[in-house]
């Protein structure tokens, strides 16, 4: 199975709650980890998205984590951030190392109980999962526990965590996306959406991709991976990117492995868009 932690170094972990259909996914990323990232969706719920972009001083990330729960459930992060606290990870600062933590939720909140959303307790608990040797499912379980595809046609049905992983030789591209959207699977020969009347509530939703690769890049080499992993969403979803949704990808290298940034790019392109074909048929 093709799995995030394909990556050498790279470490994930699930928080589920089958009763309630939500849960939170923590990713944990070796020392010197360069990331970006770009949101495409008109709703987003993130958290210091913004350290991702290339101009800010930070070049690191130590942790991502996703989660079911609207904006409640970015509340995960902090558990997330004790978490790498404790186990040394941040950026130095006089103080101590600062976990870089970032965050983007999806809005389950229509699915199971609405009024359970992870919190700090439940954000430690992934990482601690990702930090063991217990192996990482996919499907209805994390931050996709309660993931839906299909509400624009008012029949939405469960998505989940889907993977995708590419190799050339020593170099890897995985890809790790919560498929939540609105849409559909993209088919050229089908028609495009059209719903008889407005879209029923809730069309809220958010698809969530991690392109994680051993390639050395920049942190603009990342935001240009990110923006590739896009156009796989695109080429998966359709409509991908809508005002309800909170579209956003995330890039991230470990930097062991020589690549040529343009060439990742179409492999992250095809790894997001396998990742979430994967949870579509």
């Amino acid at each position: 199975m093709a799995l995030i932690t394909d990556v050498p170094g790279v470490r994930a972990g699930h928080w589920t709650d089958e009763r309630a259909q939500t849960g939170c996914t923590a990713i944990l990323f070796p020392d010197g980890t360069r990331a970006s990232g770009e949101v495409r969706g008109g709703a987003p719920a993130t958290r210091d998205f913004e350290l991702l972009a290339p101009e800010r001083t930070v070049d690191r990330i130590d942790a991502l984590m996703l989660c079911g729960g609207s904006a409640f459930g970015l509340a995960a992060c902090d558990g997330a951030m004790r978490f790498c606290e404790e186990t040394g990870r941040g950026f130095p600062t006089p103080g101590g190392p600062v976990p870089i933590v970032v965050g983007a939720a999806i809005f389950d909140l229509a699915v199971g109980d609405a009024t359970v959303r992870p919190s700090a307790a439940e954000g430690y608990a992934a990482c601690a999962a990702a930090d063991s040797d217990e192996p990482l499912a996919g499907g209805l379980v994390g931050a996709g526990t309660g993931a839906t595809v299909g509400a624009w046609r008012g029949a939405p049905r469960p998505a989940g965590i889907g993977t995708a992983t590419l190799r050339d030789g020593a170099l890897v591209v995985a890809a790790l996306a919560v498929v939540n959207a609105s849409g559909d699977a993209y088919d050229p020969a089908a028609p495009p959406p059209a719903p008889p009347g407005p879209p029923p509530f809730p069309v809220e939703n958010t698809t969530l991709a991690l392109v994680a690769t051993n390639a050395r890049l920049s942190k603009l080499d990342c935001l240009r991976v990110a923006q590739s992993g896009h156009a796989g969403m695109s080429r998966a979803l359709e409509p991908a990117h809508t005002a309800f949704d909170g579209d956003a990808v995330i890039a991230a290298a470990t930097g062991t492995e020589d690549a040529e940034p343009e060439y990742v790019r179409v492999l992250a392109a095809r790894a997001v868009e396998a990742a979430i074909r994967s949870r579509l048929d």
